[in-house]
């Protein structure tokens, strides 16, 4: 339970969805004992709820107006047009709408989409709930699986923290860093065994084709994804795919093999 205190006055501003053991926790400092990451994690938590608490006192230090129902009101966000995180969050969808195309790729406007989705169905999988309240907004653990729609969701956080929806920074001391993993490699028997696999469902024989032609020509996925078949030439009786790659607008020449050619006709590249 979270309450604070104002001249002699008390206010309960309600659960802060924080759980520790009674045997890890320590009423003199109301902090989680150790340094695990669990602790850093919680006690980094609930540093953030004190730190907004004194910034709206801070705020309101020398108005007329302070009061304990109005530390409450504006720490809960009934002040304000947005007391929960999803409809911010589709309230920026609809602010980059505009700047698809220019500013904005498609991909990356449909990434904050799919992050939007996985959002909400985390909050009904894991806590049965539709939606969570700006002041609720707390960090946890993370890695690579997560790191990259975090990132897209730390967008969003700023955006709701520079509109003076959300007080506190949920990503305070944190960085969202990826963990280098050994991603491995397919033997050429492998890719071998998945060129000879033919399936029955067309979409699946596609995957299998446009990888292929990513392991003969060393592209990544968003280059194939934008390449055209007027990207092909025909230089000194060899057919070569020119273009630039997507991230770096670097100049990439590749001379196309059989395999790679052969599948970028029947795939109408």
């Amino acid at each position: 339970m979270l309450r604070i205190y104002l001249g002699g006055e008390k206010a309960n501003l309600g659960s802060t969805k924080i759980f520790v053991d009674k045997s890890k926790w320590s009423n003199k400092t109301s902090r989680m004992i150790g340094r695990t990451a669990e602790a850093l994690s919680i006690n980094a938590s609930i540093d953030a709820l004190t730190t907004t608490l004194m910034q709206i006192y801070r705020k309101y230090e020398t108005s007329e107006e302070l009061s304990i129902d109005l530390i409450r009101s504006v720490f809960l966000g009934t002040d304000k047009e947005y007391t929960t995180f999803l409809p911010v969050f589709d309230k920026y969808i609809d602010s980059i709408t505009q700047q698809v195309g220019k500013t904005l790729t498609k991909c990356t406007f449909y990434k904050y989409k799919v992050v939007r989705q996985n959002f909400q169905h985390f909050l009904q999988a894991k806590y049965h709930r539709k939606d969570i309240g700006l002041t609720e907004l707390t960090r946890g653990g993370v890695h690579n699986t997560t790191t990259k729609k975090l990132r897209n969701l730390k967008t969003v956080v700023n955006y709701a923290r520079n509109r003076g929806l959300i007080m506190h920074d949920p990503f305070a001391n944190h960085k969202l860093r990826y963990e280098l993993v050994d991603r491995g490699y397919l033997t050429e028997e492998e890719v071998l065994r998945i060129m000879k696999k033919h399936f029955d469902i067309e979409r699946l024989e596609l995957v299998k084709n446009i990888f292929i032609f990513s392991c003969f020509t060393g592209l990544a996925y968003i280059d194939v994804y934008n390449l055209t078949y007027d990207k092909i030439v025909t230089v000194e009786d060899r057919q070569w795919l020119i273009t630039k790659r997507y991230k770096t607008s670097v100049d990439e020449n590749v001379m196309l093999l059989d395999i790679p050619l052969a599948i970028s006709v029947s795939t109408h590249i």
